[in-house]
């Protein structure tokens, strides 16, 4: 009994260790942000709130002409990105569409900058519908990233180079900067001479193919004219005549390095912290804070809103008159839901940072003559909670839920509304506004009916709500550092009283931010743990007989856990091994049906602590879980024969039927049977199935194939050879009732069956579904296929060929592409989504272990 209760104990503490470690990565994110508001507060520890404020006043308006500009210039040079990816990888795409396309990926991925969020995202929901594979659409993250590394490095060399006499701030003797500059150049320098035309080199001991030398150039051009423009955003709004441009772009590129490296949502805080110390003795602090805020303003927010107005007009079109317009319009609808749920989450920022800082006195002047104390202290907390509960919604939206659109749709008014009662918020107001108006032109973008209050929180949106929280107690002890701290404050209501509206403020924010992870981290989880019971079983049955998808009779095997739509017309099927919950292949069932019960899936293996992993998914359902963050690579391709247009005539077929032709001299015959006479020849079946085992030394596999099981193979017909009555091959039948494809699962032959016996069995059963009337058999995957062995395949490919050559040796799938080959099958991509990062890796060594059938499977074969 003491050993039950310390295993449950045990079990009890992994489950919770499991529960919080999403927690982990925000809490470093949060605790890196801390240090940096901590920093800064030490540098403007003599600056008040109002002399910021005034120095915001102050502002020239040609300065905010010129850094306008300049934001434009930076976006015209960033789509010379997409543009060079594009060209490095020779696929092509309307010159329309990638401009939208990295304007939009670049004002979300500036301004928000992290999770399902991120510029890699966007491109994908772009450039698939184009005919991109996901590994091309993730060579174009690769190179756009490291076209961005490699370009603000020589940036900050050249920076170094020409202003080192400037940057006495740093420390370092000049010389010493020229000599790390004009070393990064060259360096640079070396890698054009070294990528030639396009040639393959080494890097930390993996092949890799470098863009040519004009390529990197051209590149390098646009990230110089990129950086320089966005350096010269936050220049020109500082004084002028503070500091040379060289010189300010060399701070610049080492604070915008420091915040990518530091994982904070786009850099918030540490950003801030690098100019300040670096500008702190140069500048007054009042105008550095000045121009970072508009900084934030003009670069990152205005390109935001506009990106969303602009998908907005493109929702609001209601015919397309031009084949470019009609690229666009489709381009805009897909975007829709995750710059507005980018937009969402901006806003919700804006409102919980206005909760934080007080309204100016011309406004409390006039509210007090017409309303009632009341009003404006509700309007002020009220408008501080719906802030953070944006931040939640905004997850909901990128996610398509309707959910998450219909209360945004009820928050996003009256929010504009309490601006007016708060402090008549006349911009808050106007951007609410303009959030609502794009949630109503793109309502069709919303259409998955799934349950906000049941999604988990990733570890980006936790670090999202943490840095919110963080700057938003960062802001109110900056802007009311000169008011004394009594508990008397929090019960004192009058107008002119911001410091204890502000402090009830954050704690409603707190209060709610805090509900929402607790929520997410602690809430119960519904997971099945028992495999579905013969009742279950007959409902997926059901289901698999009324569709197209053969594959899915592997359900009748009762290896898997089933997950029903809420209908009950459709399921996924699945297996739990370590943290992978692996979904084999799509759903099944109707495909309106598909988007709910793929998001449920990936959030019931969140909710778990797990990662979700869908198996063999077809190449037109990945937007699906494109749009649940799940990423698609590559495994192999599936070949499958055209019925239609299957014979065996002509030179390309002369070796099948040969193989025919030697089966029949031999004596073999085929035969298919079901019911009562299949039942009367299975223990010979089985002794044959045993004995075929016992020869390759091999345990019978799971989860994506089938084993041998007297109750699974008797629920399908089985095709089988005979020589001189005796089966020397067999291999079970999967159908359904739509009659579109038809395939097989095991197929085993005996020790001394003929060669050619398994070619001369499947072409028999080619011709026999032909006659038939089906429309596709299909041969199975072959796991090596259309991954490339290349230096320029993206590391996925080459990781992937040596986890399945591996795996090949447990699955006995030596030669089984040019064998499949033999029937000239059209071959279609297989994919595994699953998240980015290490995932890939992990959850292909997890699905080994369920086809093997566990650990003993895969080391003992």
């Amino acid at each position: 009994m003491n050993t039950d209760k310390a295993k449950r104990l045990i079990e009890t503490v992994l489950d919770q260790a499991r529960r919080i470690r999403p927690a982990v990565v925000p809490a470093l994110a949060v605790l890196v942000l801390a240090l940096a508001w901590t920093a800064v507060s030490h540098l403007v520890g003599e600056v008040s709130y109002a002399e910021v404020e005034a120095a915001l006043a102050a502002t020239p308006d040609r300065a905010l002409a010129i850094a306008l500009g300049c934001t434009l210039l930076s976006f015209v040079a960033l789509m010379v990105y997409d543009l060079g990816a594009l060209d490095f990888i020779d696929r092509k795409v309307p010159r329309n569409v990638v401009a939208l396309t990295s304007f939009c990926a670049y004002s979300v991925g500036n301004t928000v900058g992290f999770g399902p969020l991120t510029a890699g995202a966007i491109r994908y929901r772009f450039y698939t519908p184009y005919g991109l594979e996901p590994d091309e659409v993730a060579r174009i993250v690769a190179f756009v990233t490291a076209a961005f590394a490699i370009g603000l490095a020589a940036t900050a060399a050249i920076g170094l180079l020409v202003a080192a006499d400037e940057l006495a701030m740093l420390s370092v003797a000049p010389f010493v900067l020229q000599l790390i500059g004009g070393g990064m150049l060259a360096a640079f320098v070396a890698l054009c001479l070294a990528a030639g035309e396009g040639r393959t080199v080494s890097l930390f001991g993996s092949p890799a193919r470098l863009p040519s030398w004009r390529q990197m150039v051209r590149q390098l051009v646009a990230t110089i004219v990129d950086i320089g423009a966005s350096a010269t955003v936050l220049w020109v709004l500082l004084p002028a005549g503070s500091i040379d441009l060289p010189a300010f772009v060399a701070i610049y590129t080492v604070a915008i390095g420091l915040g990518v490296v530091s994982h904070v949502p786009a850099g918030l805080g540490v950003f801030e912290t690098v100019i300040v110390a670096a500008l702190n003795g140069r500048l007054p602090i009042d105008q550095i804070l000045s121009a970072l805020i508009l900084y934030r303003v003009i670069y990152h927010l205005a390109p935001l809103i506009l990106a969303v107005l602009l998908i907005t007009g493109l929702e609001l079109r209601k015919a397309a008159r031009t084949p470019l317009m009609a690229a666009a319009l489709k381009a805009g609808h897909r975007l829709a839901p995750p710059l507005i749920g980018a937009f969402t989450l901006v806003l919700g920022a804006v409102l919980v940072f206005s909760g934080v800082t007080p309204a100016s006195e011309e406004a409390l002047d006039v509210l007090s003559d017409v309303m009632p104390l009341p009003l404006l202290e509700g309007a002020h907390f009220l408008g501080s909670v719906l802030g953070m509960a944006l931040l939640i919604i905004a997850r909901g939206l990128v996610y398509r839920l309707d959910g998450a659109w219909w209360l945004a749709v009820i928050v996003a008014p009256l929010s504009a509304i309490l601006a007016f009662f708060k402090g008549l918020a006349l911009g808050e107001a106007l951007m609410l506004t303009a959030l609502f108006a794009a949630l109503l032109a793109s309502r069709r973008a919303f259409s998955r009916h799934a349950s906000l209050l049941h999604q988990a929180m990733a570890p980006g949106w936790l670090a999202a709500m943490g840095v919110l929280l963080v700057t938003a107690v960062a802001i109110l002890l900056f802007v009311y550092k000169d008011v004394d701290y009594s508990h008397s404050l929090w019960w004192q209501f009058e107008f002119y009283s911001e410091a204890p509206r502000s402090l009830r403020a954050l704690i409603g924010i707190t209060l709610t931010a805090g509900l929402g992870a607790w929520w997410t981290l602690m809430k119960p989880v519904g997971v099945r743990s028992a495999l579905p019971d013969e009742e279950a079983l007959e409902r997926a049955r059901r289901i698999v007989a009324a569709q197209a998808h053969v594959d899915a009779g592997l359900v009748a095997m009762g290896d898997k856990r089933l997950l029903f739509s809420e209908d009950g017309r459709a399921f996924i099927m699945y297996a739990i091994q370590g943290r992978s919950w692996v979904a084999l292949s799509d759903p099944v069932g109707p495909r309106e049906t598909w988007p709910e019960l793929v998001w449920n899936f990936a959030e019931l293996a969140r909710h778990a602590g797990g990662r979700a992993v869908f198996y063999q998914v077809a190449p037109e359902s990945l937007g699906l879980y494109a749009d649940a963050g799940l990423m698609a690579f590559k495994l192999g391709e599936e070949a499958r024969v055209r019925l239609s247009e299957f014979d065996l005539k002509g030179g390309k077929r002369a070796s099948l039927r040969q193989s025919l032709n030697r089966a029949e001299r031999m004596g073999l015959s085929f035969e298919i049977l079901a019911g009562p006479a299949l039942d009367a020849c299975m223990d010979e079946l089985s002794a044959l199935s045993g004995a075929w085992l016992a020869q390759h030394k091999a345990r019978e596999k799971r989860f994506s194939l089938g084993a041998f099981d007297p109750a699974y193979v008797r629920r399908q017909p089985v095709a089988l050879l005979r020589q001189e009555g005796r089966v020397v091959a067999f291999a079970n039948v999967l159908l359904t009732d739509l009659k579109q494809e038809a395939t097989v699962d095991m197929m085993r032959f005996s020790a001394d069956a003929p060669n050619g016996a398994m070619e001369a069995l499947l072409l028999h059963l080619i011709l026999h579904f032909q006659r038939e009337g089906y429309e596709w058999f299909l041969l199975g995957m072959a796991p090596l296929s259309g991954l490339s062995a290349s230096a320029a395949a993206p590391i996925w490919h080459r990781v992937g060929r040596t986890v399945f050559e591996h795996g090949e040796r447990f699955y006995n799938f030596s030669g089984l592409r040019a064998f499949k080959a033999k029937f000239l099958p059209e071959w279609q991509p297989r994919y595994l989504a699953v998240a980015g990062g290490i995932n890939p890796m992990l959850a292909l060594a997890d699905i080994t272990v369920l086809i093997s059938g566990g650990l003993k499977g895969v080391i003992g074969k």
